[in-house]
């Protein structure tokens, strides 16, 4: 990446759980810096179209993405598909199929929290969700609102993560499978955020060879929540895998001043950027 480029290759618009439009998004990553951007909304591509006409007219270079929800050994694990064709016929069903499943979940969610005398969830959420995705995020934002916690974090750490009251696990597809979408549609399969999923170094290890021998061809080594220990951490990992590495900040929302749009780091030396698997512009 020389000094004229900036990739922002993961972020999220109202199609799932981000608070801009698609446009709006774009908009802020041009006055960010931002020459290349990939909208990953949450198991959608909704927001592509917008996105896309919103980025021919700012003048930055815009990549299909998204953002599939997946399971491996027992755990869920996000992956980014980078340059996908949202049309493809096996991907466009999954996301249909997916949306049906956020809503079932939205619903299961919403009844525990009534159980736990907090009414009001599911109206307000699919009010908030709009079009997009109805995602925990839209209901950690409820639980603020209504004062039931003080932080979004707070949210998920009483009631929406694993273990606790209004948690609703969920069939999300076989990693193989997702990874096979994605790859199938023409796209690049990245690892998203791996310093999440609380993954002893053996685990990882393991969940690294699977994820390549599916498929995957990158990793996400820098976020815009990485630590400097993390991306060397990830930057080995990538290395160790021949991984491509990926840089995305993650951005959700302007009110979070931690993460903003373009505000990176660099990858590591010794490290193929995932931009480099990606057609030219």
């Amino acid at each position: 990446m020389t000094a004229t480029e900036l990739y922002d290759l993961h972020c999220h618009s109202t199609a799932s759980d981000g608070a801009l439009s698609p446009a709006e998004l774009v908009q802020r990553a041009r006055l960010q810096g931002v020459t290349a951007l990939a909208l990953t909304d949450h198991d959608t591509t909704a927001g592509l179209a917008e996105a896309r006409a919103a980025a021919a007219e700012a003048g930055i270079r815009f990549i299909d993405g998204i953002e599939l929800s997946t399971t491996w050994q027992g755990k869920c694990l996000h992956v980014v598909g980078l340059n996908v064709d949202p049309a493809y016929p096996p991907l466009a069903e999954a996301v249909h199929n997916l949306q049906n499943t956020r809503l079932e979940r939205a619903e299961q969610i919403a009844l525990k929290l009534e159980k736990k005398r907090i009414p009001g969830a599911l109206e307000a959420v699919r009010k908030a969700a709009g079009e997009g995705m109805i995602t925990r995020t839209h209901f950690a934002d409820f639980l603020l609102s209504q004062g039931h916690v003080g932080t979004l974090q707070e949210a998920f750490d009483r009631y929406l993560a694993k273990g606790k009251p209004a948690y609703v696990p969920t069939p999300w597809v076989e990693l193989e499978i997702g990874v096979g979408w994605l790859r199938q549609s023409g796209g690049v399969a990245v690892l998203a955020h791996p310093t999440r999923y609380d993954l002893t170094a053996s685990w990882m290890r393991r969940l690294l060879a699977e994820f390549k021998a599916f498929g995957g061809q990158a990793i996400e080594v820098v976020t815009g929540r990485s630590t400097d220990e993390e991306i060397k951490r990830v930057g080995d990992y990538a290395r160790r895998f021949e991984l491509a590495g990926s840089t995305g900040s993650d951005f959700h929302n302007p009110a979070n001043q931690w993460v903003e749009l373009g505000r990176l780091e660099a990858l590591p030396d010794g490290i193929v950027p995932v931009w480099e698997l990606l057609p030219k512009a």
